[in-house]
């Protein structure tokens, strides 16, 4: 298959792109995951004691 400017990429080249995708991937889903922990984290106690 080949790219938007006619570049054929090598079996190499294409392994290498997806195994970096994939790890952009885990990076970005365990960046959202750390943020809600925090935000659990840091809402959790005041939530407890919040008068309705």
């Amino acid at each position: 298959m080949a790219d938007e400017d006619g570049i054929e990429l090598t079996p190499e080249q294409k392994r290498r792109r997806r195994a970096r995708n994939i790890a952009i991937a885990a990076m970005l889903v365990a960046l959202v995951g750390i943020f809600y922990l925090v935000t659990l984290v840091r809402l959790g106690g005041n939530i407890a004691s919040r008068t309705m």
